[in-house]
């Protein structure tokens, strides 16, 4: 027996083994997408970069390169109209942000959990500020702002950007509503009967169970709302009194009379500040509670 001769299936050679296919969202081992995922963010951010680029061009020309400079830099922070319209828009962006997340969650759950007579109508009215074109809402906040509540002019700083904060919630905190209502969407409600069998409040059960599960919605509704109000113009262009102006304003007016490397400059730091703010935005939605408590 110990001689026998090996079988065939020892003998023969082993077969080959069949290639393993990448899957259909495996675009990182197939080339076609990758050339398309790169094409497609050359196109969004090239534009970006080639203005971030001219910000630091000695000429007043920006298609002729004819050095690196700073220059530019300093005239935008020496410019006190133009410090004047970034504080304003940051202002209004961080109060809209605020009344934004706390009447868009509220607005959220009262859809998401209720049943009332006219529900449909109050989602339809909801969305209504998403879907109308931004210069309808322009009129409609001037309109509004002139004839049924005119906004006193002459008031002190910051109560001087009421009238554009409000234009900003009214059509932010929608955006805010629809995010955290479809994180909403995969809660499970068998948690809030657990911790009220276990003897908490409505209160307590909203905050410590909700809350948490609706974070990730927040954090990212606020990031919209912010965004959204700081790089508006056509409803703040509308709503600006003659004592107030924003920086998305501010720089419109410098482009009407030239596009200098002064107004590339500023637009860097609206780019640079947005980014900065969206990245620590998305660190804090990534976070997990471990690392919270850590």
């Amino acid at each position: 027996m110990a001689d026998e001769a090996p079988t065939a299936a020892a003998t023969s050679p082993a077969p080959n083994r069949v290639k393993e296919k990448p899957g259909p969202l495996e675009y990182m081992r197939r080339w076609p997408l990758q050339l398309i995922v790169g094409l497609t963010l050359l196109f969004l951010y090239l534009p970006l970069i080639t203005l971030m680029v001219f910000s630091f061009n000695t000429s007043r020309r920006n298609i002729v390169w004819q050095g690196f400079t700073t220059d530019w830099y300093v005239r935008a922070f020496n410019n006190e109209s133009l410090l004047q319209a970034f504080i304003n828009s940051l202002t209004i962006a961080f109060l809209c942000t605020i009344a934004s997340v706390v009447l868009g969650a509220l607005a959220a759950v009262m859809l998401w959990r209720f049943r009332f007579p006219g529900k449909t109508v109050v989602e339809g009215s909801l969305a209504l500020p998403i879907v109308v074109p931004e210069i309808c809402m322009g009129v409609a906040m001037l309109v509004f702002f002139a004839r049924v509540m005119p906004w006193p002019t002459g008031l002190p700083w910051p109560l001087n950007l009421g009238a554009i904060t409000i234009a900003h919630i009214s059509f932010a905190f929608p955006f805010v509503a629809t995010v955290v209502r479809a994180r909403l969407a995969s809660f499970n409600r068998e948690l809030e009967e657990a911790a009220k069998d276990l003897g908490a409040s409505e209160w307590r059960t909203f905050w410590d169970i909700l809350v948490p599960h609706m974070q990730p919605g927040l954090i990212a509704g606020a990031l919209l709302a912010f965004t959204l109000s700081l790089d508006d113009f056509v409803i703040t262009f509308f709503t600006a009194g003659p004592d107030t102006i924003t920086f998305p304003v501010k720089v419109y007016s410098m482009l009407r009379f030239s596009v200098t490397p002064e107004v590339n400059a500023a637009s860097t730091i609206l780019i640079v500040v947005t980014v900065i703010l969206t990245a620590v935005g998305l660190n804090m939605q990534n976070q997990t509670p471990a690392d919270k408590k850590a």
